[in-house]
């Protein structure tokens, strides 16, 4: 598709040599368009965290190609890769991540200020506002809940404006109430400012917030589901996880 934010073409990753070797991706070729929400779903060890490893460039594939706004990541050196990544792809993890020494504020400018920006003095305070915490920034993450910890590492993750954000398992330390709140707000993120979101979850509820939910099985995509629903990704799921469970 002709606005694709990120392109995986033939993306394959192994592990190891020989007979110890492990095929996490097997050959996966997926666009992603600017301003959708997809999750990624599959059985344990079906290849989703590579899969979102090596499209966010926290890995390198072994064969294939990642390209993000039409730059191929391959031909990047080390750094211009960590260039790329913190100017580029934001990150937003189960476990929040926050340095407890810092403020909220200053959790969220973390990321520029240790690339030697200078971000607007008022940045972190009209994020946090905009995710509900306005007030809150002069707050320790100690002095925070676990939800209004995830919404701090969010902001982080949009302060430099990513092209694409990356959640890993983002609700999976959270109550379901809580995890409502997270995923209503990356679904506005979405919907309001066209934020291009990738999520890894095993929770067919959260995959239902989703445009899209891809589903993975032995390193390749083997299902996707649109409009999804959380009963239709459950059953798909349970599908899945049986197959794994009879070839296990």
């Amino acid at each position: 598709m002709d606005d694709a934010v990120l392109r995986l073409d033939n993306v394959s990753r192994t592990y190891g040599e020989g007979d110890t070797m492990v095929a996490a991706l097997r050959g996966v070729s997926r666009d992603f368009a600017a301003g959708t929400f997809t999750a990624v779903m599959g059985p344990s060890g079906s290849g989703k965290s590579t899969l979102l490893h090596c499209a966010s460039g926290l890995d390198r594939p072994s064969g294939g190609e990642v390209r993000l706004d039409g730059r191929a990541l391959s031909g990047l050196s080390d750094d211009a890769l960590t260039e790329l990544r913190r100017e580029s792809i934001g990150f937003v993890f189960q476990s929040f991540n926050l340095v407890p020494s810092l403020s909220a504020e200053q959790n969220v400018l973390l990321p520029l200020t240790l690339a030697g920006a200078r971000p607007p003095v008022d940045l972190a305070r009209q994020l946090l506002a905009s995710i509900g915490l306005g007030g809150l920034g002069a707050r320790m993450p100690a002095q925070l809940s676990g939800g209004q910890q995830q919404r701090v590492a969010i902001a982080r993750a949009l302060a430099a404006r990513p092209a694409v954000l990356f959640g890993d398992e983002p609700t999976g330390a959270l109550d379901s109430t809580t995890a409502r709140t997270v995923l209503t707000l990356l679904r506005w993120m979405v919907d309001e400012h066209g934020q291009t979101t990738i999520m890894v979850t095993h929770d067919p509820v959260a995959a239902a917030h989703a445009d899209e939910v891809i589903l993975l099985a032995d390193g390749r995509i083997v299902d996707v589901v649109t409009a999804p629903t959380a009963a239709v990704v459950a059953k798909r799921m349970a599908v899945l996880e049986a197959a794994a469970g009879a070839v296990a």
